[in-house]
């Protein structure tokens, strides 16, 4: 089994629910005085917020609660729903400030529905499974602390965290998955393979070390290429402007606290959080005529937006990143096909890495929604025309577009089955009206440009770490920091042909270390396997003697004897194909 988004199954979702409910009637019979907030199903599974008085929970207060649930799914209680007034709500739980606070949301006159299994009842929408049978497959991850409704200035509750299947065997699957999670962990993994570094002194600003800039430079060059083919123009923008730039944009007025802000010469200045602005500098930099159109603009853009320091998380939560950020400007009749080419563009580098993906269409917000019903229809209509075009089926997410249009979102999915949103596809009429963005038409008359923001990494601080995590490490070749190491059986004799094996493959463009150290053979191929080196080439009496290696994929424990030519052939087939392989340790 892979890794599940619980919210997107319903069927999981409503047994994990069905568990929180199970796991509190097991707090209330050990800890009495317990209080109860909200037992949410989020993505890693469900978690209840509870007020235990006095009480901390320790590590090993998980396996007594467990116990204790254990038997009240063995006892097989049904989950019976009933409704009462609000009235009736606020009587039973009137010595429960975290319930009053629930009830009291709701409108005089509500009927509340609830939920009771055994000697347990809760106020819940539902819905829930129908006897506590059903959720006997369960474990409790963890426990921590989470403040009541979010905030600090509140009360800290205790959160305990589990999941729940419906057989032991897709529990324990799933628990074996996340196993594999932990040993995937980019941040694990990038301090082991030496590919980034964080430092205190500059929180959520990772350091590239010598090894992660040789992967991020060779992606870096890859979306080059791929962007100059598909006929984009590279810019590069300021990385701090003026207020005044900020104030047009409107970032100023709705995203200054996230923002790194000084003063120079007395004037306000802020570093950029995105690189839009910048991008219509570029386009406002000179006349264009529909002839132009599109005019396609791209930028490996750092950006520094100031984050919470709790969320920070490696890779993945950064303050400041580097945005694989495109601008494309367009008529309105250009919209569909432009669309089309771009997810053209975002499917051929997505299937380099083996990752499959999935469209979501986010349509009109309900209110404060800039420009006519009309365009936004149009615009889309334009964005499910052209992923119909494509040949991709999307999903619709209802009113989740921005403000200014509607968008097409990428989420991906890794080899543990986890989704990360990636890719975009934004329609923009704001900008190019608030910078008054022009271009001279057909019948010689002025009009303004539709903008489409676009991504593909999204970023490449983060890209990097989802491909660390879903290649677990394991490289293919054209992407590999260090892409083959030499060993010789004995460091003295076999060195000489095993630095002509080194220089040869050099000088295919391969990237290759000798291991000449003065350690046991068996040492030497274990390390290289351990730093996860995608070919280990051994050379000894019988390779110098007929001008062979034998070559040992990482991650495997076959090997295999070639001429030396022939490996240098294969190598760099396999660089220049982009070739993906199986890894299994």
């Amino acid at each position: 089994m892979k890794l599940v988004d619980f919210t997107e199954d319903e069927h999981l979702k409503t047994l994990n629910h069905s568990c929180a409910h199970v796991m509190a009637q097991a707090v209330k019979h050990l800890y009495p005085q317990a209080k109860f907030w909200v037992g949410p199903v989020v993505q890693e599974g469900f978690y209840y917020d509870i007020d235990l008085g006095d009480y901390s929970l320790k590590d090993d207060d998980l396996p007594k609660i467990e116990k204790e649930m254990k038997k009240i799914c063995k006892d097989g209680k049904r989950i019976v729903r009933h409704e009462i007034s609000k009235e009736e709500a606020l009587e039973q739980f009137k010595d429960d400030p975290y319930k009053l606070d629930l009830i009291n949301r709701f409108p005089d006159g509500t009927q509340i529905s609830m939920y009771t299994q055994g000697d347990y009842t809760d106020l819940c929408r539902g819905p829930h499974v129908e006897t506590v049978k059903q959720c006997r497959n369960f474990k409790l991850m963890k426990h921590s602390g989470a403040y009541w409704k979010g905030d600090k200035n509140n009360k800290m509750l205790q959160r305990i965290y589990g999941v729940c299947f419906d057989t032991k065997e897709d529990l324990a699957e799933y628990l074996e998955a996340l196993e594999e999670a932990k040993k995937r962990d980019h941040k694990k993994l990038g301090r082991e393979m030496g590919l980034f570094t964080i430092t205190e002194y500059a929180a959520g600003m990772p350091i590239f070390l010598p090894n992660g800039m040789i992967l991020r430079n060779i992606l870096e060059q890859y979306w080059l290429q791929e962007h100059t083919k598909a006929g984009y123009n590279m810019i590069k923008t300021p990385i701090i402007m003026s207020r005044e730039l900020w104030e047009t944009s409107g970032h100023w007025e709705h995203y200054k606290e996230n923002m790194y802000t000084t003063k120079v010469d007395g004037r306000d200045y802020a570093i950029k959080p995105m690189n839009c602005p910048g991008a219509l500098l570029v386009y406002n930099s000179s006349l264009h005529s529909y002839k132009d159109l599109p005019y396609r603009l791209a930028e490996m853009g750092q950006v520094h937006r100031h984050e919470a320091s709790g969320a920070l998380n490696g890779l993945f939560r950064v303050r400041t990143f580097t945005q694989d950020d495109a601008h494309i400007f367009i008529t309105e009749d250009q919209l569909a096909d432009e669309v089309k080419r771009i997810i053209s563009l975002i499917d051929r580098m997505y299937s380099v890495f083996g990752l499959s993906y999935k469209i979501e269409l986010s349509t009109r917000p309900e209110k404060g929604y800039m420009g006519e019903i009309e365009m936004w229809d149009q615009s889309e209509k334009a964005l499910a025309d052209a992923c119909k075009a494509a040949g991709k089926d999307f999903d619709i997410n209802p009113g989740d577009g921005a403000f200014y249009g509607p968008k097409l979102d990428f989420h991906i999915q890794d080899s543990l089955g986890r989704v990360w949103q990636c890719g975009t596809i934004q329609l923009d009429i704001n900008l190019p009206a608030r910078f008054g963005c022009t271009y001279v038409d057909k019948d010689g008359q002025k009009k303004m440009p539709l903008m489409l923001h676009r991504v593909v990494y999204g970023s490449i601080e983060r890209f990097i770490g989802i491909l660390i995590e879903h290649f677990g490490g394991h490289f293919p070749l054209w992407l590999a920091p260090h892409q083959i190491v030499v060993i010789p059986v004995h460091q003295g004799k076999h060195l000489a042909y095993a630095q002509k094996v080194k220089e040869t493959l050099e000088a295919s463009g391969l990237r290759v270390d000798l291991d000449d150290r003065n350690e046991k053979l068996g040492y030497r191929v274990r390390e290289a396997q351990m730093q996860k080196v995608p070919y280990q080439i051994v050379v000894g009496d019988g390779e110098e003697e007929n001008g062979t290696v034998t070559i040992r994929r990482s991650g495997s424990r076959q090997s295999e004897t070639l001429k030396l030519d022939d490996a240098a052939r294969r190598f760099v087939n396999e660089v220049d194909t982009k070739a993906l392989f199986e890894i299994n340790e």
